[in-house]
């Protein structure tokens, strides 16, 4: 699409001219994966869809952290320079609030149990450093954050969820550690009791200097806003935490054609945001920073509702609605744009919209295109866009700033 993103990694374009207006239990081996065959299958139909309105790729040379130069395939009319350690765009560059990662270890341990197979997958099971620092500089992303979003289906036992929890943690803190200025840590917290959980989030805050927190919308058939989770509110409220919400399936749910990523995902952050509002959970535990992945699923759109619903006995009045909403921060991995955008900026308003990629869940071509569309979007100024890309990131995420700001820990 754009030529005006090139250079150092397609920053430019976020701050120049704007476009003109215009109960636990785990799955059988089968269900697993059958369900990353039906993600594979997503992240294929969006890409043809993108390429179908798309100019051919083009090739750029670019130099490599050992100093040679080779040549990669941009995004669509896009000639982007980058290097594996891309310093030159670090202090302009897009910074991607909601990036998955699995280590080799992580997806040895889930074909080892069954929950994917050995040879091929979904795109989120084909993860690595190397290919994840070529993407974010063909993208122009300058700092992605890095999480493992498991479902609890995964792990249908509370030995078994500590366990992933702790070596996904563990490996991708490793990441984090070798290139500081490129990426940052919202570590996974297991939910299968209380007690693992607060243990998992005081390793990640006291141990693996983790920059904030994954919450799965669900544990079993547990939503976020639950009672049984106050201990785990309660320490997170303490770190002042960033906490990333993020879906999957909606429990007990029968597939059907239409795949789950399409629109229960959104449902399953939905009920938690919900559930975190009318159970009171933000007002008890202000500290706590909330993000709901996809652009908040459907709650920014159908919060009032929660009005309505009221006089049938279950909801809250529109003044808490209103208040409430705008303690959530959003991220763009809907994508966002251009459909969602007026919504979001009218209900959460600019300045709690995150840039958010969603890769590895997505292949690169995927991230290009959402990112060719936020750049396009007619809705954004470009004040509105640099925030959104970056300056937002920058202040919820202190310890990001700071290592950016240092370029080191």
């Amino acid at each position: 699409m754009s030529s005006a993103i090139g250079g150092r990694g397609g920053s430019q374009a976020d701050d120049g001219p704007g476009p003109s207006p215009g109960s636990r239990r785990g799955p059988s081996r089968r269900a697993a994966v059958g369900l990353a065959a039906v993600v594979a299958g997503a992240g294929t139909a969006v890409v043809a869809g993108a390429g179908a309105a798309a100019a051919a790729p083009v090739a750029a040379a670019t130099t490599t952290s050992t100093g040679t130069t080779d040549t990669r395939t941009t995004g669509p009319g896009t000639t982007e320079a980058g290097t594996a350690d891309h310093a030159t765009s670090g202090a302009t560059g897009r910074i991607d609030v909601h990036h998955h990662a699995m280590p080799a270890e992580v997806r040895a341990w889930l074909v080892e149990h069954g929950q994917l197979p050995p040879v091929g997958g979904p795109p989120f099971a084909h993860w690595s450093l190397p290919a994840a620092l070529d993407t974010m500089d063909r993208a122009g992303i300058a700092t992605a954050v890095l999480s493992a979003a498991i479902p609890s289906e995964f792990t249908p036992t509370p030995a078994l969820a500590a366990q992933l929890a702790r070596l996904a943690n563990d490996t991708i803190a490793g990441v984090v550690r070798g290139h500081p200025t490129r990426f940052g840590l919202l570590a996974y917290v297991p939910r299968a009791t209380p007690q693992i959980a607060v243990a998992e989030i005081r390793h990640a805050y006291d141990d693996l200097h983790a920059d904030g927190v994954l919450l799965m919308a669900h544990d079993g058939l547990t939503y976020l806003g639950d009672p049984t989770l106050e201990p785990v509110m309660a320490e997170l409220n303490a770190r002042g935490a960033v906490a990333l919400v993020h879906p999957f399936a909606l429990p007990g749910v029968t597939g059907i054609a239409v795949p789950a990523f399409v629109a229960d995902f959104l449902a399953d952050t939905t009920r938690a945001a919900v559930q975190l509002v009318v159970n009171g959970v933000l007002d008890r535990y202000p500290r706590i920073r909330w993000i709901l992945a996809h652009g908040g699923g459907y709650f920014p759109y159908q919060a009032a509702r929660l009005a309505l619903g009221r006089s049938l006995g279950y909801g809250t009045d529109l003044a808490t609605v209103d208040r409430t909403l705008r303690r959530f921060f959003v991220d763009t991995a809907g994508p966002m744009s251009p459909y969602s955008t007026p919504s979001l900026l009218a209900a959460i308003g600019a300045g709690r919209i995150l840039y958010g990629s969603d890769y590895n869940a997505v292949p690169a071509d995927t991230v290009f295109a959402g990112r060719d569309a936020f750049l396009a979007d007619p809705v954004l100024n470009p004040a509105t866009r640099r925030a959104i890309a970056r300056d937002n990131a920058l202040a919820l995420f202190p310890t990001i700033a700071a290592r950016l700001a240092t370029g080191r820990h």
